[in-house]
């Protein structure tokens, strides 16, 4: 059912309309005795979801009595976060995802299912996993809170991919990851319907439609003349209908199609948002459709101190490197270890330019030169490059920099690039 669906790439949103819309919504809903909110984490900080679980905070109350960021194998969040991102909720109602060990597996998407979908690329069966908070009977209404956007492992982000991904488990995460890259990026970022997403629906169907989940999607943008990010829809609903409008939104306004292949491009990694190759490859496969063959990728990351965010997978990428798919697939048939870690070989695969462009990481004194290196990356000194191309006056899009054409990013996370020859719909 959608309860509420509102967006255009004309026109934005005020919080003011998001408080009004949250408050006629929930107050359909009926009394609540116990509410479970899951937003985004701080890597997801531009997804509007931390005024939405504050605005949710301030109607339900009491009622509110549990907030768990859909972590993934992402970091906890610090207290720092919680407060920049969701205001005045109270640090006591936050739990932690814990993806290894607090996980319950509610059903098992068939293996001749996953064959089908993924052409015969993969052809295991698919544990739909969810911590096992989700199931406590006592909550009367679940929150899923988060961002409609191209991604690479599901083609669009959020929806299920915020409760089987979000809050899900190794088995999950890793097999869903490694099914999205075997089937290919390139056929899947921008697009709402995909094999991972077809078993994410599967076993949301199968498995837990029993669950009280309210979806709340957002889909936001950057403008470019203020810097500042708008909120151009919110869509709330039970089941894919929110998803598909927000996706549908997401495209119109977060897809980026450049008029010709791009031969060098800049893109900035947000020091407060980005500290590992894990969300910072997004630099590579956002930017992957829209880069000539032989184009230059440079990566400057102020913050960049690990590969992995956990350290389990840290140490594989130090092992493996970033050495494409070919590399990459004869390892895991090679070595358990990776075999076992099926989303950090997923990761690999994304973090390589398949020897098609140059991929060189500016980092700042949390990484070394040898550290870069040895993972299949260049490296340049972070102060040269942006003395250099003067980085901190270079405007979102093309700049010429000393008569050369520079293509710049200031955020990968939002958005998606390509040119017309690399993306077919």
């Amino acid at each position: 059912m959608l309860y509420f669906a509102e967006g255009s790439k004309d026109r934005s949103l005020s919080p003011e309309e998001v408080r009004r819309a949250l408050n006629f919504v929930f107050g359909s809903l009926g009394r609540k005795k116990r509410v479970l909110a899951i937003p985004p984490d701080f890597t997801r900080f531009n997804s509007f979801a931390g005024p939405i679980t504050e605005m949710a905070y301030d109607f339900f109350g009491d009622a509110l009595t549990d907030i768990m960021p859909a972590l993934g194998t992402h970091s906890p969040m610090t207290e720092s976060q919680m407060d920049r991102m969701f205001g005045h909720v109270p640090h006591s109602l936050f739990r932690v995802h814990d993806w290894r060990n607090d996980v319950v597996t509610v059903g098992e998407v068939p293996s001749e299912y996953v064959r089908k979908i993924s052409e015969g690329r993969v052809s295991y069966s698919w544990p739909a996993q969810v911590n096992r908070l989700l199931l406590d009977p006592s909550f009367d209404l679940i929150l899923s809170i988060g961002q409609v956007v191209p991604h690479e492992v599901i083609g669009m982000a959020n929806y299920t991919k915020n409760i089987f991904v979000g809050v899900g488990g190794v088995d999950g995460i890793n097999r869903s990851h490694y099914l999205g890259a075997t089937y290919g990026m390139e056929r899947i970022m921008g697009r709402a319907d995909t094999p991972v997403r077809a078993v994410m629906e599967y076993a949301r169907e199968n498995f837990i439609s029993s669950l009280p989940i309210i979806y709340i999607q957002t889909v936001l943008a950057k403008d470019f003349s203020t810097g500042e990010m708008e909120l151009k829809g919110l869509f709330i609903g039970d089941d894919s209908e929110c998803f598909r409008l927000a996706a549908r939104l997401s495209l119109e306004t977060n897809f980026n199609m450049v008029e010709r292949p791009v031969r060098k491009c800049i893109v900035y990694l947000d020091p407060e948002e980005f500290k590992s190759t894990w969300l910072g490859n997004k630099a590579i496969y956002r930017t992957r459709m829209a880069l000539a063959d032989g184009a230059e990728l440079i990566i400057v990351a102020p913050a960049l101190k690990e590969f992995g965010e956990d350290p389990a997978i840290d140490s594989l990428i130090r092992k493996y490197g970033y050495r494409g798919t070919e590399h990459t697939l004869a390892a895991v048939e090679e070595n358990a270890d990776l075999r076992d870690n099926l989303s950090a070989a997923a990761h690999l695969i994304h973090g390589s330019s398949e020897g098609r462009f140059s991929i060189t990481y500016c980092p700042g004194p949390g990484m070394t030169r040898g550290e870069i290196e040895s993972v299949g990356f260049k490296y340049e000194p972070m102060d040269g490059i942006m003395e250099k191309y003067g980085v901190s006056s270079l405007r979102d899009g093309w700049n010429i920099v000393n008569g050369e054409e520079i293509y710049y990013i200031s955020n990968p996370a939002l958005g998606l690039w390509a040119h017309p020859d690399r993306f077919k719909d």
